[in-house]
C-alpha cells in the first residue's frame, strides 16, 4: 500500500535539514516522518520502535551495526506506533498478536522513481508493542555481479555458473550476510524478455519488473515445495528459491534444476564446501548433489574504512599472529584504519562489502562427492583448484586498504 506523508507523500530536504526537531514538540506524522527521513538519510537497513517503561527508544542498524536514534517521549507511544500501522495499513485495534505489512513511500529527496520500500513488523512486548521497520531500498542494490566485492577469479567463476542453462547454484551464509542482494543482483542481471524468470520468497523483499514473484503463505499452504512444484508447470527458464529448509524443497530443486532449468537459491551454513554436507545430511542421494550443483558462493559483509578519515595503521606480522591468524607473508598489513569523522558518525567505518568463498563443481570435486569424501577432503580440493576461503578474502582486503583486521576476524572467526 502506498502511502502519503504529510500533505506532498514526500520526504523532503526540509525533513533531512531538521531532524533535531524529533525532540522538540510535534505531532505523530511528523516525527515519524522525521525518524524515517533520518534512517534513509543514515543509510539504515532497519530501524527499532522500543518502548520500555519509562522510554521509548528509537534504533537504526547502520552497517550490520545498531546505532541510537531519537528518545521519545513515551506519552507519543501508542500514536506513533498507531500511525505506523496505519502506514502499513494494519489493525490498530489489535495489540496483542504480531502482525506484518508493508509501507511505499515516495522521497523528493531523489530522482525520479525514487520509492522506498519497508517491510513492518510489530510484536506485542511487556510494555506496549516494539515496532522494526526493514529498509528495502532497491537503489542499494549492486547494479551488477562486479560490483559487489568479489575478486576477479571468484567473480568470472559466479558470472559463468548463472549464464548457465541448468543446474544449481547456491549462496550460503548466515542471516544479514547479504545473500538476497547477491541473488537479486544475479537475477537483474540475467531478466530480459527472452527468459522467463519465477522466484519463491519468505518474504518478497524487493520487486522487479518482468520477473514473476511468488511470496510463501503457510497459513494457506503456499510453502517453498508446494510453489516450486507449481513452477515446473509454468515454463520457467529461470527459478529462485529463497532457502532451501527441508527435504522436500530440496529435491524438487534438484530435479528441476537436472531437467533444463538454471536455480539460485540459498542456504545457511558456515562456508561452501560444508553445503554439500547439509544436502546430503537433509537426505539427497550423493550422485543428485554431484550433478545438480554448480557452484556454491558463501559469503559475509565487512564494513568498509571510512574514506573521509582514513589513515595508515599498519600492522606487523607478529601483530597480525597474535590476533589469531598464522601468516607467513609479512605482506599482509593493515595499510588503513578511519579514525572517525562526521561522515562515519565517528566509527572509522562506512557502507560495507562482501567476504565472498567461490566453490565451483569441477568433475574431481563431483567424483569426490559422489564417492562420500568428508568436507576437508572437498575443502581441500577446492583450494587446489583455486577457491579463496572467507578468511583469505578477507585479508586480500585487508592489504588492499578496504576493511580491517577487526572486521574480518568478527566475520571469519
Amino acid at each position: 500500500m502506498a502511502s502519503r506523508l504529510g500533505d506532498s507523500g514526500d520526504l523532503d530536504r526540509e525533513y533531512f535539514a531538521n531532524s533535531k526537531r524529533l525532540r522538540g514538540e510535534g505531532s505523530a506524522v511528523d516525527r515519524v516522518n522525521l525518524i524515517l527521513a533520518d534512517a534513509v538519510h543514515q543509510n539504515a537497513s532497519d530501524i527499532h520502535f522500543e518502548p520500555y517503561e519509562n522510554e521509548f527508544r528509537v534504533r537504526f542498524r547502520v552497517d550490520g551495526y545498531l546505532r541510537a536514534g531519537a528518545s521519545l517521549p513515551i506519552r507519543m507511544r501508542d500514536a506513533i506506533i498507531s500511525r505506523i500501522k496505519i502506514m502499513a495499513n494494519l489493525d490498530i485495534g489489535e495489540r496483542r498478536l504480531p502482525q506484518e505489512g508493508r509501507i511505499k513511500l515516495g522521497f523528493a529527496e531523489f530522482e525520479a522513481n525514487g520509492q522506498i520500500d519497508l517491510r513492518v513488523s510489530t510484536m506485542p512486548t511487556l510494555f506496549g508493542e516494539k515496532v522494526t521497520l526493514r529498509i528495502l531500498d532497491q537503489r542499494k542494490l549492486p547494479p551488477d555481479l562486479s560490483a559487489l566485492g568479489l575478486d576477479q577469479e571468484g567473480l568470472e567463476r559466479l558470472q559463468r555458473a548463472v549464464t548457465q542453462t541448468y543446474g544449481m547454484v547456491l549462496v550460503t551464509g548466515p542471516t544479514g550476510s547479504g545473500k538476497t542482494s547477491t541473488l537479486y543482483t544475479c537475477l537483474d542481471g540475467l531478466n530480459s524478455d527472452e527468459v522467463n524468470i519465477m522466484t519463491v520468497e519468505d518474504p518478497v523483499e524487493i520487486s522487479f519488473p518482468g520477473i514473476n514473484q511468488v511470496q510463501i503463505d503457510d497459513q494457506i499452504g503456499r510453502t517453498f515445495a508446494r510453489a516450486l512444484r507449481s513452477f515446473l508447470r509454468q515454463d520457467p527458464n529461470i527459478i529462485m528459491v529463497g532457502e532451501i529448509r527441508d527435504l522436500e524443497t530440496a529435491e524438487i530443486a534438484v530435479k528441476a534444476a537436472l531437467t533444463g532449468h538454471l536455480v539460485l537459491s540459498t542456504l545457511h551454513t558456515n562456508d561452501a564446501p560444508s553445503t554439500i554436507n547439509r544436502l546430503l545430511h537433509m537426505g539427497v542421494q550423493p550422485y543428485l548433489v554431484a550433478n545438480s550443483v554448480n557452484l556454491i558462493c558463501a559469503q559475509r559483509l565487512v564494513r568498509r574504512i571510512c574514506r573521509g578519515c582514513a589513515q595508515q595503521a599498519t600492522l606487523s606480522s607478529e601483530e597480525i599472529r597474535s590476533s589469531g591468524i598464522s601468516l607467513n607473508d609479512s605482506g599482509y598489513v593493515e595499510s588503513l584504519r578511519g579514525k572517525g569523522c562526521d561522515q562515519c558518525e565517528g566509527t572509522g567505518y562506512k557502507g560495507r562489502t562482501g567476504l565472498f568463498e567461490v566453490m565451483e563443481m569441477s568433475e574431481t570435486l563431483r567424483r569426490l562427492v559422489v564417492n562420500g569424501a568428508d568436507v576437508a577432503r572437498i575443502r581441500e580440493q577446492a583450494q587446489k583448484e583455486g577457491m579463496f576461503t572467507l578468511r583469505e578474502s578477507g585479508l586480500r582486503k585487508i592489504r588492499s586498504g578496504i576493511t580491517t583486521l577487526d572486521e574480518v576476524l568478527r566475520q571469519t572467526g
